[in-house]
């Protein structure tokens, strides 16, 4: 089957030439510059690939390892630099989902592994996620639905887009519940670090066989655009089968992200830059939780990590048609619908994106668009 393209990114595709002058609901932090980086690039540098590994920089690999908890646990050979975490999270779909095999995901969730699971011919189960219950994963419904035959469970923690986070507990019961069955569980961390109530949790690559740990720059650090991320596992098989699936799609990666991402991730550099988006993100968290406590139309359960989270309009509101009341004159402002998560009465709220987004702003147009809105 062809891969179809999601209501998420096709909104952000009719968008693009929009011009928005504030933004609400941006999802990673604020982005930094290149020349914060120019002192520790070398001019000499080569654009070929990094001429040392296939699988990334060696000392990227121990940079992401160091950042992800798992020193000693896991080795440089489990981790995979990749282009982003969607290349990560595609890499690990595609080679271990084959056709009419049972993935089980969660919902609302990250919109990739259903896209790619139904282009796969796979069959999808879906565990719902309850607003009434914090959007809290309901583990006695995933253990239902992951019976003999489950070939992967996809989560996400902290999960995007509601910003519920998992503890520590809660990951090893998950693991259990896949192990019973011997299925495969990935779990994507691109908003690890960002944790506002609770530690952040082990990463399952380092307490399961068959666990994959995806992550990525983009989202704690602001560095999107380097488009570099990871895929780590022990099992050498499926290390091996995504990267020959690499080989035939990127086949190797980007030296310059490669490069800037393993500066991004020194221990000392990361854990300033670590600070700096956490400090600004509780922050704009602050900010959001007391907006939204003053709205009539709007309510939300506040994120317990990551940068963003989802409103609830009140009945009668649209969100894909105050989507694109917000984006017109005069209110010029940029937020993505609850459709794109298939939660048509909610919107996509965030704190991310610094002093560039303007949220103040956008969260005065909203707030104005919201008492504007004609029932």
């Amino acid at each position: 089957m062809k891969v179809k393209i999601h209501s998420l990114f096709e909104y952000l595709l009719e968008t693009t030439d929009a011009a928005p002058e504030a933004i609400v609901g941006f999802s990673l932090s604020a982005s930094p510059r290149l020349g914060d980086y120019l002192a520790d690039l070398d001019p000499a540098q080569s654009l070929d690939w990094n001429g040392r590994d296939f699988r990334g920089l060696p000392a990227l690999r121990d940079h992401v390892l160091a950042q992800a908890g798992l020193v000693g646990i896991c080795t440089p050979a489990d981790v995979l630099i990749t282009a982003g975490a969607a290349e990560a999270n595609y890499l690990a779909l595609m080679q271990v989902l084959q056709p009419g095999e049972r993935i089980v995901i969660e919902a609302p969730g990250w919109p990739q592994a259903e896209v790619l699971a139904r282009a796969k011919g796979a069959e999808i189960v879906k565990v719902m996620r309850a607003e009434a219950q914090g959007w809290r994963l309901p583990l006695d419904r995933l253990a239902e639905a992951v019976t003999p035959g489950t070939r992967m469970i996809f989560l996400t923690n902290p999960n995007n887009p509601t910003g519920d986070l998992l503890s520590a507990a809660e990951v090893a019961e998950v693991v259990a519940i896949a192990d019973r069955v011997g299925a495969w569980l990935l779990i994507d961390e691109v908003y690890a670090g960002l944790e506002w109530q609770g530690p952040r949790a082990p990463a399952v690559a380092g307490i399961y066989a068959r666990g994959i740990t995806t992550g990525s720059v983009s989202k704690a650090l602001g560095l999107q655009g380097l488009r570099t991320g990871w895929l780590i596992c022990q099992e050498a098989g499926m290390m091996r089968d995504a990267l020959i699936l690499r080989e035939n799609s990127s086949e190797i990666m980007n030296i310059i992200g490669e490069v800037i991402a393993e500066v991004a991730l020194r221990p000392a550099r990361y854990a300033e830059a670590l600070a700096r988006a956490r400090a600004e993100g509780a922050a704009n968290l602050d900010q959001m939780n007391a907006w939204v406590a003053a709205q009539e139309r709007l309510t939300w359960v506040p994120p317990k990590a990551g940068l963003i989270g989802l409103g609830r309009l009140a009945p009668g509101i649209d969100s894909a048609a105050l989507a694109r009341f917000l984006l017109a004159p005069p209110y010029r402002t940029f937020l993505m619908p609850g459709q794109a998560y298939d939660l048509p009465g909610h919107i996509r709220l965030g704190v991310g994106g610094g002093a560039a987004v303007r949220l103040e702003d956008g969260l005065d147009r909203l707030g104005q668009a919201l008492r504007d809105w004609r029932f």
